[in-house]
């Protein structure tokens, strides 16, 4: 008799179920082992128990290398589908952006008085309005612009002129101090002139008989008489070298 057909299901029993996934395990590694040296193929196995444990076969040497062309070859053909894709759909958006462009590009030549002729009477209607609009909203630009130029310039004058009586405050301040300081220095010098001259210093008695610059007439009984004074006097002190 043959062995019947074994039903796929978690097998409930735990050493049964250790036992069955060692005995699978060796099987698939040595059925890749052999598929790797009979049809010269590049088989990579991973396998991971319920525990966590790893269990792994490589026909090449190295793991990564191997690992790495599955992924250039898995996910490659996604990456060149999905470049295909935002390809048509950047190419999508560049034709709603060129024909948004070419849209204003005819607008701004209207606005500037270009291409009116194709324009008929209610397109033509319309852009007045516009214009009119446009040109309300400038003025009105403009004038709250000249308003804020000239509140800016009453602020500005406004503190201008409280700085100047600001100065003009202070120098009056120091005007006053300055006179206060010289009257009081005058009164000082006044008090000082009037005091009579005390101690060391007193005043000199002039010899108002005293002339100089000119000859004065000396009568002859007053030069005679100075003369024998002299003489008399030039007698009575005998020189050093007589002694």
């Amino acid at each position: 008799m043959g062995r019947g057909k074994v039903e796929l299901k978690r097998i409930e029993n735990k050493i049964n179920r250790q036992v069955t996934f060692a005995k699978r395990r060796n099987g698939l590694l040595k059925k890749a082992y052999e598929l790797s040296v009979l049809c010269d193929a590049e088989v990579a196995l991973i396998i991971f128990s319920n525990r966590g444990k790893l269990y792994e076969f490589c026909s090449s040497s190295n793991m990564a290398k191997t690992l790495e062309r599955y992924q250039r070859c898995s996910y490659g053909l996604l990456e060149a589908s999905q470049l295909n894709n935002d390809s048509q759909s950047s190419y999508q958006e560049y034709v709603k952006l060129k024909a948004r462009v070419d849209v204003l590009q005819q607008s701004q030549r209207n606005l500037l008085g270009d291409d009116l002729g194709q324009l008929s009477t209610k397109e033509l209607e319309q852009l007045e309005r516009q214009l009119d609009n446009s040109l309300k909203q400038v003025r009105s630009t403009k004038t709250q612009f000249m308003l804020d130029q000239l509140s800016d310039l009453q602020q500005k004058e406004q503190n201008l002129l409280q700085a100047n009586q600001a100065l003009r405050d202070k120098l009056q301040e120091s005007g006053a101090g300055m006179q206060a300081s010289w009257e009081a220095e005058e009164h000082n010098d006044m008090h000082y002139r009037q005091q009579p001259p005390q101690g060391f210093f007193e005043p000199l008695e002039c010899n108002n008989t005293l002339q100089m610059g000119y000859n004065t007439v000396v009568p002859p009984n007053q030069l005679q008489a100075g003369t024998k004074e002299v003489q008399h006097s030039n007698a009575a002190v005998i020189p050093g070298w007589m002694l």
